[in-house]
């Protein structure tokens, strides 16, 4: 997924109010939008280099997007508007092995009255669930978590996955790491002990489990290799 134009670079201030961002560019502090609204756990430091982009449209109130931030010497994409956009991508460019299968995509299709899932695959009788989880948590060397924070919302996505299954149709969580300094993969359950027990629930009962780390720079993010789950 190529950005519109290359990102410009500057220097973290500040992140509040979850969708506001303060950083210094060129000797002056810019507000820009934080299209992120988890805890960003790890990213926040003061003075961390970040990567933002400018829109031309007149009707937006902020025309900077923080896109990326630097964390020892590691980029990470933190829009989370873009997770769907880079797995389409690679979903269209058949670069996940287990999925090349399904030839038609859908995006955003609903499954139930409370829930929409974020690709709906198929190919003739073969049908498919996907949903999609950005995951830009590291604590540990190596091992990319989630979630950063409590998620029901991710908990509820997880038990309609299950229903999914019951009713016939393949059912996949694909977590998708905006980062390259990662090896494995991991459910942070000291943050959110519900949800490792849903998704180990989940997963006995056929919901099956991708993850993915991406490759990052200034001009486009795209899903790169597949990482070990722990």
């Amino acid at each position: 997924m190529k950005f519109n134009n290359k990102l410009l670079q500057g220097t973290l201030i500040k992140r509040y109010k979850r969708f506001f961002a303060d950083i210094k560019y060129k000797n002056k502090v810019i507000t820009a939008h934080c299209p992120n609204s988890g805890s960003m756990m790890g990213l926040l430091d003061r003075g961390n280099k970040v990567w933002f982009s400018i829109s031309d449209n007149p009707k937006r109130k902020l025309k900077y997007t923080l896109e990326i931030i630097e964390v020892k010497n590691e980029k990470v994409g933190i829009n989370t508007l873009f997770t769907n956009k880079i797995v389409f991508e690679a979903l269209s460019d058949k670069k996940i092995d287990t999925l090349v299968k399904f030839k038609n995509i859908k995006r955003e299709v609903k499954f139930s009255d409370k829930t929409r899932f974020d690709f709906f695959l198929s190919d003739g009788k073969k049908k498919c669930f996907l949903e999609v989880k950005n995951v830009t948590l590291l604590r540990n060397d190596y091992v990319a978590e989630f979630p950063d924070a409590i998620t029901s919302r991710g908990t509820k996505h997880l038990k309609e996955l299950m229903l999914a299954k019951k009713k016939g149709y393949e059912s996949y969580i694909l977590y998708l790491v905006q980062r390259e300094d990662c090896r494995s993969f991991k459910i942070a359950n000291d943050i959110d002990q519900e949800y490792k027990n849903t998704l180990d629930e989940a997963l006995k009962n056929g919901v099956k489990m991708l993850c993915y780390d991406c490759k990052l720079s200034n001009e486009e993010i795209k899903l790169n290799n597949q990482i070990n789950n722990d």
